[in-house]
This record gives C-alpha cells, structure tokens and sequence, in this order.
C-alpha cells in the first residue's frame, strides 16, 4: 500500500488548499516536503484557474518547522535553496494566500505562515521563533519579516528570546490577522477565499506586489509602481464591469481577461 502524501493539494471553486501532511512530526518539513512545497507553489502560479491559497496543516499542528531530527546528508547550502525557493515563491505568488494555524507554528512553520498575506489562527495556537534555541540563527525570511511586522526591538525579543505566544500575543503583534474559534476556522476560511477568489485577479495581484514592493522602496519609486499597475488594470476588463455592475446594481464577475482592443490591419503597418 502507497503512504500517504506528505503534501495534500485540494482545489475548490478556484481556491487550491495545500496541507502540510506529517502529523506524527506535527508536519515538520523534510527535505522531501520542502521541494513538493515548492513545486506545488510553482504549479499555483502558473495555474490561473487557483485565484487564492491556503497553506494548512494536519493532525493538530499548522509546522513545528524545518525537520532537523530526521538524518540528511545534504551540505547545508543545498538545504538553504529549497527554503530560500519556498520563501520567495510565497512572497511572490500573484495570488492572495492565507496560512490557517491551528496548534504549533514554530520556527521556519511560523515564517512560513508570516510569508502569507493573512494569517488566521485558533485561540490554542501558538508560536515561537525558536532557533536560538537550537543554535540557529532565524530562516525563511524571518529576518526580513519581523521587523517590517512589529519593528525591531519586537524582532529581537521574539527571536532573541525564543519565547512562546499565544494567538492572543501574536495578534495583538499583528502576527495573526484573526483569531477564531477551532470549530469556526473552517468556515471562516472559506467565506475569506470565496471573497478573494471572486476578486478581479489582475488587480489583487498588483495591490499585492505594490504593498509588498512598497515595504523598501521610495515614494517616488511606490507612485511609478502605482502607475505602471494601474496601466495594467485598465487594460482588463475588470474595471469595466466593476463600473458596468456598480451601474446595474449587481454583483460583479471578475475574469482579469485583457481587454484591448486588437489592432485590425487597417490601422497597423506591416514590418518589411
């Protein structure tokens, strides 16, 4: 019999659900997992049917984070790329992405849940940057993260410390988006995506990209970025049935399909 996958992937209504799948190491990432974890974030992106995702975990645990306990001969530099690949393919994703939490989120589990867009969580989660503890300094993007999160003084406490918070800590921080309740995540995720993924696609990825572009940049660099994604925009047919189904009184359709005209051979000259 074939062992179940390390990795589940379930797609509904345009809203694909990976699951970290190693209950029994309450899915701390392997080497395995980490390289399905980046070409499932690879097949998202290309996907455009996948308007939202959502990174979960299962068995009781969201991920107790990279897994330093199971023997891997690999050089630590060729482990880094597979972490490195999975940070900036969730950092990049055009899609909104949602992390729902319930139980431990620790270390690169943790980062890999502050990666997403939104982080939902059960009031019995919790969370640690717990790498000095290991003798580790922070991964997956930690260090760049907290800081923007809940400056720097926060980023030290939480990761010079190595202390452990609940949800309710970490949503005062602004770590965790929303705190639910364990019976009402499911749904709450659900009715979040729905919104999401009914979203006009090019639009979400572009305000996305400018936030997270925004984060280093110069106003004057932020007002070109603006710019050039509102160009973008426009050339959709998003905001045309935004404004068409404003007018009409009903619920607009988003596609993100572009919209400009083609040019017909009697106004377009022809390279000889």
């Amino acid at each position: 019999m074939n062992a179940e996958p390390i990795l589940l992937c379930a797609d509904r209504e345009g809203v694909r659900t990976l699951t970290l799948n190693r209950p029994h190491r309450k899915n701390a990432i392997s080497r395995e997992l980490w390289i399905a974890l980046r070409d499932a974030l690879i097949a998202a992106g290309d996907d455009r049917s996948v308007r939202a995702l959502v990174l979960a975990g299962s068995g009781g645990a969201f991920c107790s984070g990279a897994d330093i306990a199971t023997p891997d001969p690999t050089h630590p530099t060729y482990k880094l790329r597979n972490l490195t690949a999975v940070a900036e393919l969730l950092h990049n994703l055009p899609i909104p992405t949602i992390a729902k939490v319930d139980g431990v989120a620790v270390g690169a589990g943790w980062n890999l849940a502050l990666g997403c867009d939104f982080v939902v969580a059960t009031p019995g989660s919790s969370f640690s940057q717990i790498f000095v503890k290991r003798g580790l300094s922070m991964d997956l993007g930690g260090s760049w993260l907290l800081p923007r999160l809940v400056g720097l003084q926060q980023a030290k406490r939480l990761t010079m410390l190595a202390e452990t918070i609940d949800a309710d800590q970490a949503h005062k921080l602004n770590l965790v988006t929303w705190v639910v309740a364990a019976d009402e995540i499911d749904g709450f995720v659900d009715e979040l995506t729905g919104r999401l993924a009914s979203g006009p696609p090019i639009a979400l990825a572009q305000t996305k990209a400018l936030l997270n572009e925004g984060a280093d940049r110069t106003l004057h660099d932020a007002l070109a970025n603006e710019a050039r994604a509102q160009a973008a925009n426009f050339a959709t047919g998003d905001a045309q049935e935004a404004f068409a189904a404003f007018t009409g009184r009903r619920t607009p359709e988003f596609t993100g399909r572009w919209a400009v005209p083609r040019p017909t051979s009697e106004n377009t000259e022809v390279e000889k």
